[in-house]
């Protein structure tokens, strides 16, 4: 598999999708035909989505097209040279990647060796269900079964701020709720601006600030650059 995972499409007060350019020009490598999916997409259409995107890889000479162009999604997604999914609703997305039946087409392609982009929702979507998502079940998928591109959960835009005065619940408890009830099943929070890259067996932590492991109750962190295959089983 090549996947590269990023927490967010942004870092700080970055331009769209700046900070990732270098990474995603290595992930595509001579490949400059890309595949998008806008599916996460809800307060934007899908064709302003897919001019953002296309506007934001310019600079590194990829062409864009969207999956929603195409009368035949799965035959898109069977010709595509690369594959990125957007950021948005993780509900909405996992529920019509279901909807156009497309989670095995996709799951097969990338297992076979097509490189895979995601961010935020796009990168939630990677691992065992979306069930560590941070988002609002808007709609309701058939399953929250995910792709398994890693064995593992995952949580982007991972922080565990607590503003004065508030009283609800941090991001470390939720994750320890799913902890609770999954003890054996890893969660990796990838802060802003950070990602993870699979490569076949190995699986890099790209990041300049330590991301968070959670597992068998406890919470660890993840250095800068750290090597996680060991999560890959």
């Amino acid at each position: 598999m090549n996947v590269l995972l990023l927490s967010s499409s942004r870092a700080g007060n970055s331009d769209y999708l700046a900070p990732a350019l270098g990474l995603i020009a290595a992930q595509l490598g001579q490949q400059k035909n890309l595949l998008f999916v806008p599916y996460a997409g809800v307060s934007v259409s899908y064709a302003d989505y897919l001019q953002k995107v296309q506007q934001a890889l310019k600079p590194i000479g990829v062409q864009v097209q969207s999956i929603h162009e195409f009368a035949e999604p799965k035959q898109a997604l069977q010709q595509a040279g690369a594959v990125m999914v957007g950021g948005g609703n993780t509900f909405a997305l996992l529920q019509r990647l279901y909807q156009h039946d497309l989670i095995d087409d996709l799951r097969q392609r990338v297992q076979q060796g097509l490189p895979y982009i995601g961010w935020s929702a796009g990168s939630n979507i990677a691992g065992l269900s979306i069930c560590t998502t941070n988002d609002m079940p808007i709609v309701e998928p058939p399953s929250f079964r995910a792709l398994g591109f890693l064995p593992f959960q995952l949580n982007p835009h991972y922080a565990n701020f607590a503003p004065p005065g508030f009283h609800g619940e941090t991001r470390d408890m939720r994750l320890a709720e799913f902890m609770q009830l999954n003890p054996d099943t890893p969660i990796v929070g990838l802060p802003e601006g950070t990602a993870l890259r699979r490569h076949g067996d190995a699986l890099i932590y790209l990041g300049d600030v330590e991301a968070a492991l959670f597992q068998h109750g406890e919470k660890t962190s993840i250095r800068p650059d750290a090597d996680l295959s060991v999560l890959l089983g």
